[in-house]
């Protein structure tokens, strides 16, 4: 097969293992850079320029999107799929996934458990609003936060309102979530492809920090996942349409809640918390979309 890895820095950690784990099992991988790229769409002939040169013979694609240009990222996941190239992950399911609070909609519709959570239309009534969510302390998102940035834990009631009133005073589109205390600063991360869990880790946040993202000086470690934890993993992938994901999740005393379901999560941390070829699964998973499987596994 020739499998195209949408990512913008081919240095990366998770694009290199792409690479690397599509070569082993015998195919050729090319690495594209999704914003330079240029959609042609005519009738019974879209296609794509990268570079000048037609792209051609692409069995499938492997997008790794990054939220800052998801806009132009998916509008060339979508060319690709009119050009009846598979990809690994829906352009439509990274949209959903993409827009926090319509994920937290859907996820609530599938009956997941979630961090009690609101939205307002910049509402003058921020006292009501942290009522609504539990009272302080509260977890404010910035809608288009990733990697723990653009969110902020307001400690008390009146910390809580400023920092609302602050972010609609700049028109920034956010939303007010409980805090969930005895998750300790910790959070689950557990990968999904086609369905299947492949593995999982837990995230601890350093030492007065609330946040456990891995950018954020966070450490992960493997983590088993009980059987309500991993029902919802699946279930948050599958509602959003996600063949490839990375679900995270608190543990709290009324069992899993879901904060976030990432269509591009990062390959590092999880292969080195679990000691797994992550990667390879997700090739393995692209072979059985195009059932265009190599004869046989190459050794490493």
């Amino acid at each position: 097969m020739k499998i195209a890895i949408l990512s913008r820095n081919p240095r990366l950690y998770s694009t290199r293992r792409l690479v690397e784990a599509a070569e082993q099992r015998g195919h050729q991988a090319i690495v594209l850079d999704h914003l330079r790229c240029d959609l042609v769409i005519e009738q019974g002939d879209p296609h794509i320029l990268y570079k000048g040169e037609r792209l051609t013979d692409i069995d499938a694609i492997i997008p790794r999107i990054g939220a800052s240009v998801t806009f132009y990222g998916t509008a060339v996941v979508r060319q690709f799929e009119m050009m009846k190239v598979k990809s690994a992950v829906d352009s439509q399911a990274i949209v959903r996934s993409r827009d926090k609070l319509r994920s937290l909609q859907i996820l609530g519709r599938a009956g997941l458990g979630l961090p009690k959570t609101a939205f307002t239309n910049y509402s003058k009534n921020t006292s009501e609003l942290v009522k609504e969510v539990g009272g302080a302390p509260l977890v404010i998102k910035l809608l288009e936060g990733t990697q723990g940035l653009g969110v902020v834990l307001a400690e008390t009631k009146k910390a809580a309102e400023s920092v609302i009133e602050a972010f609609h005073n700049l028109r920034a589109r956010i939303i007010v979530q409980e805090f969930v205390a005895e998750a300790g600063g910790a959070d689950i991360r557990a990968f999904v492809v086609n369905g299947e869990v492949v593995g999982a880790m837990k995230r601890q946040g350093r030492e007065g920090e609330f946040r456990s993202n891995l950018h954020r000086g966070g450490k992960a470690m493997l983590i088993r996942l009980t059987r309500q934890e991993k029902a919802a993993a699946l279930l948050a992938a599958k509602s959003l349409g996600l063949g490839i994901a990375g679900v995270d999740m608190l543990q709290s005393k009324r069992g899993p809640l879901i904060l976030e379901v990432n269509s591009s999560p990062g390959l590092e941390g999880i292969e080195k918390a679990t000691q797994k070829d992550i990667a390879g699964r997700i090739i393995e998973y692209v072979e059985g979309m195009t059932q265009k499987k190599p004869k046989q596994r190459i050794k490493e």
